[in-house]
């Protein structure tokens, strides 16, 4: 087997592991937590069908491949929960160090081009990473409505926290934003 072949399959089987962090967002049947590999999927399948709603034309399967790879470094740095003040603190270099790392498993150029990747949804300045955002901070909304509060009731997070954490979904995604505004009045009450 070549060396590239080696690296990429490497990486692969590297990414694999994003399958057992677990989140504390359940499932929309309540069943169980989901894992990051889950929501990866499921945030680009919503970029996908949500994309009348993003604020300009964009650039879609760039939108798709940056959500398929803007949490592989919690394989490393894990899962941050949203509203861990703590966490916080730490996320940014423990998410660096993890990028170092995985990243640095595949050949330079894709380890390059899958970064810049990451670090584009991560400084959110670009429509398709703000749409993006959107769309990955609206999952855990859906999924928390689905559960009369889920995550939300479970940590006693208030609506003030909750808009705030939701607000790129008034600009990466402003025609979901009124939907959002009733979805959490409608589950939290004001």
């Amino acid at each position: 087997m070549s060396d590239l072949i080696a690296q990429r399959i490497a990486f692969i089987k590297e990414a694999d592991k994003l399958k057992t962090i677990i989140r504390r967002t359940q499932l929309m049947d309540g069943s169980r937590y989901e894992n990051t590999a889950e929501h990866c999927w499921h945030v680009a399948l919503m970029a996908l069908t949500l994309i009348e709603y993003a604020p300009v034309q964009l650039d879609l399967p760039h939108v798709v491949r940056m959500l398929l790879v803007h949490d592989l470094v919690e394989i490393d740095a894990g899962d941050t929960f949203a509203f861990d003040a703590k966490g916080h603190e730490t996320k940014e270099a423990r998410e660096q160090a993890a990028a170092d790392r995985l990243f640095g498993l595949l050949p330079e150029p894709d380890g390059l081009a899958l970064r810049s990747l990451w670090e584009e949804f991560e400084a959110s300045e670009t429509p398709e990473a703000r749409y993006a955002l959107a769309m990955d901070r609206l999952e855990p909304l859906l999924s928390n409505i689905s559960n009369a509060g889920g995550s939300w009731r479970e940590h006693q997070i208030d609506n003030a926290a909750i808009l705030r954490r939701m607000d790129p979904i008034r600009t990466g995604a402003p025609g979901l934003w009124p939907y959002v505004l009733t979805a959490i009045e409608a589950t939290m009450g004001t």
